[in-house]
């Protein structure tokens, strides 16, 4: 299958919309959001959100299969950018869909200012941290207990970008 990713626009704020709250729906514990209070959200909302975060789409068949946010910052462990939200459609996963994200973020780091990036991930959330080390990622600094989630314990990983290969 061809995985086409996207970087949206504000005026795509319905098709990040519509993907975060699948996200949530499907994988509650996963993320620190909450699906009652996001899917409040206004447009207004949704939209001021890419003020500070780009948004990656990945598609097959014109089917939004997949997303994640890139947030430009100096972030922990020398990151030049935070990777937020990712997530899969369950149909589609083990197919290729963060690969192809991350192939787009290394295809447009020096542009972007994505070189190192950094994640959070809980510590208990075994099938991501091995995606993320699949991906290059590699563990940085201790865990640490979230402060929005009690009890739960998270921790960073980053990831330096690989220069896009020529075919």
């Amino acid at each position: 299958m061809n995985t086409q990713v996207t970087l949206l626009q504000s005026d795509e704020w319905a098709r990040v919309k519509d993907l975060r709250l699948r996200s949530l729906r499907e994988s509650p514990d996963a993320f620190g959001g909450d699906l009652v209070a996001e899917s409040a959200f206004s447009e207004i909302e949704w939209r001021s959100k890419f003020s500070h975060l780009n948004y990656l789409v990945a598609t097959i068949s014109s089917e939004d299969i997949a997303i994640m946010s890139v947030e430009v910052l100096d972030g922990d462990h020398g990151a030049t950018c935070w990777i937020g939200g990712c997530w899969s459609d369950p149909r589609y996963r083990g197919q290729g869909a963060f690969s192809a994200l991350f192939r787009f973020v290394d295809s447009n780091s020096e542009s972007k200012g994505w070189q190192r990036q950094g994640l959070g991930v809980w510590t208990d959330n075994f099938s991501a941290i091995e995606a993320y080390k699949a991906l290059g990622f590699i563990e940085a600094g201790e865990r640490q207990e979230s402060e929005r989630r009690p009890g739960r314990f998270y921790m960073h990983m980053v990831r330096d970008s690989k220069a896009p290969s020529l075919e």
